[in-house]
């Protein structure tokens, strides 16, 4: 309780330290919109937490407090597409779901949050937490009430039973009691689901399409739902307004979630030339989260307390993500950026990055998938991924030029949102 004081104690402060202000910001190198170069020598009007316009040369249009960026490199803020918020992972911490409540969990996240900010990102969506938790984080972080990106929240996932996404690897007493409505199985079932996730709050409804890595089950990665199952799935979901985001590894899953309509695909590990055509025909997004492979493929090499069923699956799937994605994007998919950061520490999400960098992206389409690609995924494009008229003021800026070393955006000098500074440049 002592460390969640101290994480309370600290959204506190921050929030109170910072407030909503109406600026002109002087930048002397602005992205505005990430794939079409820096303008130079621009003035950014913000007024109730919106850009009012960005215009060349350094003026000061109203008698507002002038923020000084001349020297620096202003982008939209980032947008992870993929976090888990309200926990961090780790061999050591499997057994934090049953240690922890939701108001723990929540209370967590509202740290997490704060650290995921202050990395530069103003917005992610979390798929896969906790109900309770994570709306009530959301919905709290909207109102203002602790400092946190935007968040866009699937909750729990759906899944099947004994499936990745359900409980796996405890006492079968254990895992009655912690398995949710969020199980199911049979098509009926499954839009029963569907409906409970939108009617407890649901932003899009993401399903464990495959087995999963950090599942304790020797399940494989391949397909779990049928294709009966997933059809019920999207046709709900859709009925009801929402997208569907996959998890998904083997490439029969990713196919099968393709073929059943599926908005998205994370992780996307086996996704082979077939998969490519299917992902460019069906309009679908890759989601890569390559960070995380590499992450749980380290536990599995060196960690002594991982799961024998977990480290088999993570050095089968880890190794090859780097390399989808290489294809992936070469091929011509749509790539929004996202981490699965939970699995990998908050905070950190920049490190993918350079791993996309390294996969073939340039800087700039590195840059441009964490802020107009994810934008539309997250169908928030109207409010953020650029900075324009009439959206959210949200923006970073760095003292050196991200495009000349992508990492610069591992630590980021200075951070807005909504009009709010939560981290004022040196």
């Amino acid at each position: 309780m002592k460390k969640l004081a101290a994480a309370l104690i600290g959204a506190v402060s921050l929030s109170a330290m910072a407030h909503a202000q109406d600026a002109v910001i002087q930048a002397g190198h602005v992205m505005a919109v990430p794939g079409e170069g820096y303008l130079t020598n621009q003035t950014i009007l913000v007024e109730d937490g919106r850009i009012v316009s960005v215009t060349p040369g350094f003026t000061v249009p109203k008698k507002y407090p002038v923020i000084d960026l001349k020297k620096a490199y202003v982008l939209p803020g980032l947008i992870d597409s993929h976090v888990h918020i309200t926990f961090e992972g780790g061999p050591a911490n499997r057994l934090k779901g049953f240690e922890d409540s939701d108001v723990d969990a929540a209370f967590n996240g509202a740290d997490f949050g704060r650290k995921t900010l202050m990395a530069g990102f103003t917005t992610v969506q979390d798929v896969g937490g906790g109900n309770d938790s994570i709306f009530g984080l959301r919905d709290a972080i909207a109102r203002g009430a602790v400092p946190g990106p935007r968040i866009r929240a699937s909750g729990r996932a759906i899944a099947v039973t004994g499936g990745h996404g359900d409980i796996n690897g405890f006492s079968a007493k254990v895992m009655a009691a912690m398995t949710g409505s969020n199980i199911c199985d049979g098509a009926d079932d499954c839009r029963r689901a569907v409906r409970q996730q939108v009617k407890e709050g649901a932003d899009l409804i993401k399903i464990t399409a495959t087995g999963g890595v950090l599942s304790n089950t020797a399940a494989g990665l391949d397909q779990q739902f049928s294709d009966e199952e997933l059809a019920a799935i999207v046709e709900t979901a859709h009925f009801m307004g929402r997208k569907v985001t996959a998890h998904a590894h083997g490439k029969g899953g990713i196919d099968a979630a393709l073929r059943a309509g599926v908005d998205s695909i994370e992780h996307g590990s086996f996704m082979d030339a077939e998969s490519v055509a299917l992902m460019i025909e069906k309009g679908a997004t890759l989601v890569p989260t390559v960070l995380a492979g590499a992450t749980a493929a380290g536990w599995a090499r060196t960690d002594p307390t991982f799961p024998e069923a977990s480290r088999v699956k993570a050095l089968q799937a880890g190794p090859l993500m780097l390399d989808m994605l290489r294809r992936a994007y070469a091929g011509g998919v749509n790539v929004a950026f996202g981490t699965d950061t939970g699995v990998s520490r908050h905070g950190d999400n920049a490190q993918e990055f350079a791993l996309m960098v390294e996969a073939g992206f340039t800087p700039e389409a590195a840059i441009r998938a964490a802020t107009v690609v994810a934008s539309e995924h997250v169908q928030m494009a109207k409010d953020i991924g650029t900075l324009e008229t009439g959206k959210y003021a949200d923006l970073i800026a760095v003292t050196a030029d991200p495009l000349k070393n992508i990492k610069e955006l591992e630590d980021v000098d200075f951070v807005m949102k909504g009009g709010t500074v939560f981290k004022p440049i040196s």
